[in-house]
C-alpha cells in the first residue's frame, strides 16, 4: 500500500469514526431530553411529549441511516460502488 493510499485510508477511517460519535451523541442526547420530557409530561397528566419524541426520532433515524448506510466507505455504499463499477467495465466504452 501506497503512502498515499495510507494517507486516504487514514482520512475516511477518522471521517466514519467521527460520523459515528456524532450520532452516539445525537442518540444520548435524544434519550437523556426525551427522558426528562416523558417526567414532565406524565406528572403533568397529558402525553405531549410522544410528539417531539416520534419527530425527533425520525431525525435520529435518517441520521443513523445517512451514517451507516451511505457514508462512504461503508458497506452498502461499497457495494453500490462495485455494482456499478461492474457495469461499468462490462461494458467497456473506451
Amino acid at each position: 500500500m501506497t503512502q498515499q493510499q495510507q494517507h486516504t485510508l487514514e482520512r475516511l477511517a477518522v471521517r466514519r469514526a467521527r460520523a459515528k460519535a456524532g450520532w452516539w451523541m445525537h442518540a444520548t442526547v435524544f434519550a437523556i431530553v426525551n427522558l426528562g420530557m416523558a417526567a414532565l409530561s406524565l406528572s403533568s397528566g397529558r402525553h405531549w411529549a410522544l410528539y417531539p419524541f416520534f419527530g425527533w426520532g425520525v431525525a435520529l433515524a435518517l441520521h443513523a441511516a445517512a451514517v451507516w448506510l451511505l457514508a462512504p466507505g461503508g458497506e452498502f455504499m461499497e457495494r453500490l460502488v462495485a455494482r456499478e463499477r461492474s457495469k461499468l467495465q462490462a461494458r467497456d466504452p473506451w
